[in-house]
């Protein structure tokens, strides 16, 4: 006799005591406080991140150990990251990366190396800290001349989530690298890219002229 059976994942009472406190209503600070008290548990995270679920993932990025971050793991979690949504997906790359690969040099080195990889989420985490580096005001690697060619030559052939992260970069190289930013806006006005866009009061949109100019004439006014 074939009889379906559900399988029951059993979790610990840790995990369960967590779980209680993430609802719709929780912000990314809830999550933040919840990490603190937990400090660093790589086990616990690998038990959350089980869950499938999307806070519970941000609040297991919080809280796993970058040391154990490698590339064969990293590639196990960019595929768990697929059965997300288009912005989940994208949402928890930006905060591994934001949270945990930034924060070792291991992990730097890794993201590095993605810039042509086989992974969109991967590529995307690459130009992200491209352009991370430039509106943090740290000083960024002498690669500028080589990312530019790059998107001049890639950008408009680019998966949509890496597409958004290159023009990012390209935003923040123009504010910040004067003799490039005209090459930045020619760029932005050939591609055309997100220039019919929408966005909300008060936010920087990312057609690249106006992001630019934007984003100058506020550091000008300081």
């Amino acid at each position: 006799m074939n009889e379906a059976k559900s399988i029951e994942v059993k979790r610990s009472s840790k995990v369960e005591n967590i779980l209680t406190q993430i609802n719709s209503k929780t912000k990314l600070g809830d999550l933040r406080k919840i990490a603190k008290d937990i400090t660093k548990d790589h086990e616990l995270a690998m038990e959350l991140w089980s869950t499938e679920e999307f806070l519970p993932r941000l609040l297991a990025i919080l809280i796993m150990d970058k040391k154990l971050l490698s590339q064969d793991a990293l590639n196990r979690i960019d595929k768990d990251m697929q059965t997300h949504s288009f912005d989940e997906r994208n949402n928890l790359m930006d905060w591994l990366m934001a949270n945990q690969l930034i924060k070792d040099k291991k992990t730097i080195a890794l993201m590095e190396s993605w810039k042509n990889g086989p992974s969109a989420l991967q590529r995307r985490a690459f130009w992200y800290y491209q352009a991370r580096l430039r509106w943090t005001g740290q000083t960024p690697p002498d690669n500028t001349a080589d990312l530019l060619s790059t998107l001049e030559t890639n950008i408009t052939k680019e998966e949509p989530e890496v597409q958004w992260a290159m023009n990012f970069t390209a935003g923040w190289i123009g504010v910040y690298d004067e003799k490039n930013r005209v090459r930045c806006i020619k760029l932005g006005e050939k591609t055309g890219l997100y220039k019919d866009e929408m966005v909300s009061k008060g936010c920087t949109p990312n057609y690249l002229p106006n992001f630019i100019a934007i984003e100058v004439s506020k550091r000008d006014n300081n």
